[in-house]
């Protein structure tokens, strides 16, 4: 079930009012709605794949008991942690990337002459949200094991905590220690937390319908047709991308954070405004935060870090970004395009820079200095950049792509696919970007103006804009999905 779809507009309000007015006053009854709810929810799009989720959701509870009463036998303890990493990685390697390995291995021995018959392949579906969901349940395993976490006795619990829908299929990559504890303290209905949640949504659909999906046909034409079109146009197409993917998955996580609020849920922030990063390290601190931060907790870290050696920090960094690369498809571009990525990061971390805006943004208390400036526009020519091999289907349709601006060094006014003046895209990012500046220090208070009459004209003005951009011709999918 999509959150922009008139199925969940009539879904969210039946599930919100049994769950605060029918199973209030009791926590069991109120997390098996949530379970209930999750599984609609999800087997909306495919009833057969909820077996995963519960056959995952058994084994994890199972091995998180085991991996606790081992706890002190660090042997058996680390039999059981194993059983999580092949059972979950196991699903992701056989659903996502078996027909990749064997296509890999086939294309390998041609490299050498050898020609082999691809009779291995397996015409696999993508099940919806696994990479998302088998990383949280590992999380839960790895949290035990390095004594972070008890595990939790309430089958119910855990369950809703695998499951639970606003996340469960694009995010944010939620660990126990925030969400399963929430989910096992009861619940008060606050007005506050409701009133920011809907807001949250608001910010989130005008995001997804009118920035992303308006960008959609122009971005997708201009992929297709790329050999046929100039260096103008083919980068305002990786432009138009970045700002369409950033409208996407961070409108998604808007929705889903807003979502949870409604049921008196705090998530984790997914998004804190990337496209005002100053440097590569900065970025991957602003963006897709709950999968970052799952890398260095779960991988770098126990590779070493950064407390070992130059040389075995860089060898970490590199693992971490191929991984990364890899987790977000079963293609090389997606391997390139975290090659890329590690080869800008590689330079910030061994002059210390790495972490030098952890904790503040751009321009802390008004304009931004020509230096922040130049450095947010250079830090954003490089991921877009990057960006060319994300979006393109082959690894050969990337490096053509840039082939054809290099070689094709031209200018020729774009027009929209669909006839609209490009002048109306052009001032509607331009506004949307300067608007999130002024927002830019709170990612959960999209609308945190004093004076009342400011915040109903900007309301009036996304519902309008929402109304206007609507698009039902446009496939209203979330990219993350495909993840």
């Amino acid at each position: 079930m999509l959150f922009n779809s008139l199925q969940f507009l009539i879904f969210l309000p039946i599930v919100y009012v049994l769950y605060w007015f029918v199973f209030k006053k009791n926590l069991k009854y109120q997390n098996i709605l949530v379970i209930v709810a999750s599984y609609i929810f999800y087997g909306w799009w495919d009833w057969r794949f909820l077996f995963l989720i519960a056959f995952s959701t058994l084994v994890d509870f199972y091995v998180g008991q085991r991996i606790y009463k081992h706890i002190d036998n660090k042997q058996k303890a680390k039999h059981w942690l194993w059983v999580s990493l092949f059972f979950n990685i196991g699903l992701l390697g056989f659903f996502k990337y078996y027909n990749f390995f064997i296509d890999s291995f086939i294309d390998s021995f041609s490299a050498f002459g050898y020609e082999i018959k691809s009779t291995w392949t397996l015409r696999i579906i993508l099940p919806i949200g696994i990479s998302f969901y088998t990383f949280q349940t590992m999380s839960y395993s790895f949290d035990i094991y390095y004594k972070k976490l008890k595990p939790t006795r309430n089958f119910v619990s855990f369950a809703a905590f695998v499951a639970f829908f606003p996340q469960l299929v694009a995010g944010p990559i939620e660990r126990a220690s925030n969400l399963l504890n929430q989910i096992n303290t009861k619940r008060v209905f606050k007005y506050d937390q409701a009133s920011s949640g809907l807001k949250l949504i608001l910010w989130g659909f005008f995001k997804k319908l009118v920035i992303a999906d308006s960008l959609a046909p122009m971005v997708d034409d201009i992929f297709a047709n790329y050999a046929s079109y100039p260096a103008s146009t083919l980068i305002l197409g990786v432009c138009l991308f970045s700002f369409q993917v950033y409208g996407d998955f961070s409108g998604y996580t808007d929705i889903a954070i807003g979502t949870a609020k409604l049921f008196g849920i705090e998530l984790m922030s997914n998004f804190k405004f990337p496209n005002f990063s100053r440097n590569i390290a900065e970025y991957w601190q602003r963006w897709h935060v709950s999968l970052s931060t799952w890398f260095r907790h779960y991988l770098y870290i126990p590779l070493g870090g950064s407390r070992v050696s130059k040389l075995k920090s860089i060898r970490n960094i590199i693992i971490i970004f191929l991984v990364s690369g890899l987790w977000h498809g079963a293609n090389w571009t997606f391997v390139f395009w975290g090659a890329i990525h590690a080869a800008l990061y590689i330079p910030v971390f061994l002059m210390g820079r790495n972490r030098l805006y952890a904790n503040n943004v751009i321009a802390e208390n008004s304009w931004p200095s020509v230096k922040e400036v130049l450095q947010v526009v250079l830090t954003f020519i490089l991921v877009t950049f990057s960006r060319i091999f994300f979006r393109s289907p082959s690894i050969n349709d990337a490096f053509n792509y840039i082939s054809q601006i290099v070689n094709n060094f031209t200018y020729q006014a774009y027009v929209h696919p669909m006839g609209y003046r490009m002048l109306d895209f052009y001032v509607l990012i331009a506004l949307f970007t300067f608007y999130e500046y002024l927002i830019r220090k709170d990612e959960r208070h999209p609308f945190k103006f004093k004076s009342p009459i400011v915040r109903l004209l900007i309301y009036a003005l996304i519902i309008i804009s929402i109304l206007l951009f609507y698009d039902d011709g446009v496939n209203r999918s979330f990219i993350y999905f495909q993840f």
